[in-house]
């Protein structure tokens, strides 16, 4: 197979293996207002999404643990063999879920069920997705990985999209009291026919033709953790804002903009999709950008726009006008999609080859756990204690300073 066909077949591969774990993972956040009655039933419903959102921040603090999980399978059946069992552990909780009994039914068992696939949910993302982004980067010839890199995330962004729009097309069609009763089973039932569609897929582990020379045997966890701690807590610390981000903007923005504003904007779920669909055009784009004058400039500039511009956001689209909520997140998607489109290579070309497994898995995934995953459970926290629907955005603005702060000190050492 030639160079340039092995490269688009892994660009394919690794964008549908994330279109189908993010579909699964993103349909629990895009659901939560739904679920969040039906198994952690009260009379305070903000508590009760609160609680829901907590599980949905569980299933991402378990990532951590994916990402050593995924490092160890793969040292035993290689890669591919890896990202396919892992998406394979990702398709089987979320049909699970659409099938668990209520509080109604078996009372507090169906929260306690509901966490438990939740977690291994997270145990399942937070391998495929570093396996897949560090895949797409080593394969790809150097002077294309911020392009390659930029795939992984448009495949997360797409199967985001996509959970967003069937969730969208079912609350159009059912009655409240039907997506309450059942709606909310098929979205989740859906999830096992992508799987069944596109399980055959996955990154292959050749590399590209310009990286001829053997490559060095994957370390361990532990080695990984001994050689290079200072470079995983700076990799942590400049993906603050690009883990708080995308969860504020693209799974929770659709709650604010329809059930916590004074004045709630029908249709929120089409604001989000229309900003989704700018974010993913984008991706790409600005990954081809970052390898024609560098990741870290790119980056830097998306990361300053977006710190600049996340409080007037909230601040406008508060009104509740649908004109004004379309403008203002897909102004931020837009921007956004300049801080994640050369994020991956800039993060993984940073880290010596041998090494780079473990790294991702441990930064990439304890930065996207604590920060990420909580981000829908932190903003709804903030809104309920402060009563200022602007909070969110000042918490992004902090984590923005702070990242901005850390990739202007990050030096990259291509290898």
């Amino acid at each position: 197979m030639s160079t340039s066909a092995r490269q688009k077949k892994n660009t394919a591969a690794g964008v549908v293996g994330n279109v189908l774990e993010w579909y699964d993972f993103a349909l629990f956040g895009f659901l939560a207002p739904i679920v969040s009655p039906l198994f952690f039933p009260g009379s305070d419903p903000v508590a009760g999404l609160i609680k829901t959102y907590g599980v949905f921040a569980g299933g991402y603090l378990m990532r951590p643990l994916g990402g050593i999980v995924f490092s160890y399978v793969e040292g035993l059946v290689g890669r591919a063999k890896a990202l396919k069992i892992f998406i394979a552990l990702m398709a089987l909780p979320t049909m699970l879920m659409g099938a668990l009994p209520t509080n109604e039914h078996i009372g507090a068992w169906a929260a306690v069920l509901l966490i438990v696939l939740r977690l291994t949910q997270g145990i399942s993302v937070g391998g495929e997705m570093v396996g897949s982004m560090t895949s797409l980067i080593e394969s790809a010839p150097k002077n294309r990985r911020g392009l390659a890199g930029s795939w992984s995330l448009f495949g997360a962004s797409t199967g985001l999209l996509l959970a967003s729009l069937v969730v969208g097309l079912l609350s159009d069609a059912l009655s409240a009291e039907a997506m309450t009763q059942w709606g909310w089973r098929v979205a989740f039932a859906s999830g096992g026919l992508l799987f069944i569609a596109g399980f055959w897929l996955s990154p292959t582990d050749e590399p590209a033709s310009d990286q001829k020379a053997p490559q060095p045997a994957k370390a361990s966890m532990g080695e990984v953790l001994r050689t290079i701690p200072g470079r995983l807590a700076h990799i942590s610390s400049v993906l603050l804002l690009f883990s708080a981000g995308f969860y504020t903007l693209f799974v929770w923005m659709p709650t604010y903009l329809g059930r916590i504003i004074p004045n709630p904007i029908a249709h929120a779920g089409d604001v989000n999709s229309l900003a989704t669909v700018v974010f993913i055009i984008f991706i790409p784009l600005f990954g081809l950008l970052s390898d024609r004058v560098g990741f870290k400039p790119v980056v830097l500039t998306g990361m300053a726009l977006f710190s600049a511009a996340i409080v007037p956001m909230f601040t406008w689209v508060d009104h509740g006008q649908f004109s004004h909520a379309l403008i203002a997140t897909a102004i931020m998607a837009c921007i956004f999609a300049a801080v994640q489109g050369p994020m991956a290579a800039m993060l993984v070309t940073s880290v010596p080859s041998h090494l780079r497994g473990g790294a991702m898995g441990i930064s990439y995934n304890v930065s996207i756990g604590l920060f990420g995953g909580t981000a829908p459970l932190v903003s709804t926290f903030l809104i309920h204690k402060t009563g200022s629907l602007a909070a969110p955005g000042w918490y992004l603005l902090i984590l923005g300073i702070i990242s901005l702060v850390m990739a202007l000190m990050f030096s990259s050492k291509s290898t």
